[in-house]
């Protein structure tokens, strides 16, 4: 694609946007029952992921029952090995993260990663983070129980989400978390055009579906309680998920380390070398502290 030809599309993007945005901001106001039933499936609908992945080894595929359905569940490594469990990102799929799986592997693991309730192989269409954290606890009942576990972006902060609601682990790895569903859900009315009165009609009907309140869920304090050894690995530049959330986790779990990114925004940080490595070392436990930047604080540019 040349350059003119990406400026065309990001312009179109652009249009599109808008204009849904603008529909939106007036159905809002002329019919706000229809805004938000069509906002809400908007919210809990994840988008199918188009790229396919080569396998990261030979493993074993299983199905795993969960209140969202049947889940997709892959197995690699001996039975008898401890585990650690993958959980991928909204609109993802389990093997999104199989540049892991070697690294793990190498050093003794058995690792198991699955495709999310409406993601992927697994059943569903709609879901929402409470789905997500029942299926993590769904497949550490068949699978587990876990030694670590890695996440990416909702997937992570499921897993931290998960470990508040008694999910036992050694250590975690949480990559480009966020720290606050509601959060997440204000930058998406803004995005959408939704009125703050639609948005909130969307938020209460998914809380009494669910019998979890957005507060309950943002009240990442409650990390403050557990012990876990959790590495967060966020880059600098994420334009999905602001480097600040992973901060804010850092700040509430005692045993947290933080290490920044740079130039590798929310997907290739995924596929990164160093971050498989660095991660791979944090769950096995070895080496030193991890370090603060990876690979280092960049060089600034050249003044000419």
């Amino acid at each position: 694609m040349n350059a003119l030809t990406h400026s065309a599309a990001q312009l179109n993007s652009t249009i599109v946007r808008f204009s849904i945005a603008a529909g939106f901001r007036v159905l809002s106001q002329l019919h706000p029952t229809a805004a938000r039933h069509l906002g809400e499936r908007l919210f809990t609908t994840p988008p199918r992921h188009a790229r396919a992945y080569p396998a990261p080894a030979a493993a074993r595929r299983e199905t795993v029952l969960s209140d969202a359905g049947h889940l997709a569940v892959w197995r690699s490594g001996p039975d008898d090995a401890p585990a650690v469990l993958l959980v991928h990102g909204w609109g993802g799929v389990g093997a999104q993260l199989g540049r892991f799986v070697p690294a793990l592997m190498q050093r003794g693991f058995r690792v198991v990663w699955f495709d999310l309730p409406g993601h992927g192989a697994s059943e569903g269409r709609q879901t929402t983070l409470p789905d997500l954290v029942r299926a993590i606890q769904a497949v550490a009942g068949v699978c587990g129980p876990f030694h670590a576990a890695i996440g990416h972006s909702l997937g992570a902060a499921a897993i931290a989400l998960a470990m508040r609601r008694g999910l036992p682990l050694e250590r975690a790895v949480l990559i480009g978390s966020p720290a606050s569903v509601r959060e997440h859900m204000r930058g998406f009315a803004q995005r959408l055009g939704l009125s703050s009165a639609v948005r909130d009609a969307i938020r209460n009907s998914i809380e009494r579906r669910h019998q979890w309140s957005f507060d309950d869920i943002d009240r990442i304090e409650d990390l403050g309680r557990i012990a876990t050894p959790t590495l967060l690995i966020h880059d600098d530049g994420d334009r999905h998920v602001a480097s600040q959330e992973s901060h804010r986790i850092a700040r509430c779990l005692p045993n947290a380390h933080l290490t920044t990114t740079y130039g590798l925004g929310h997907f290739r940080i995924l596929q990164h070398p160093a971050v498989t490595r660095l991660a791979a070392r944090f769950v096995a436990g070895e080496g030193a502290s991890p370090p603060e930047t990876l690979p280092g604080i960049p060089l600034p540019a050249p003044i000419y």
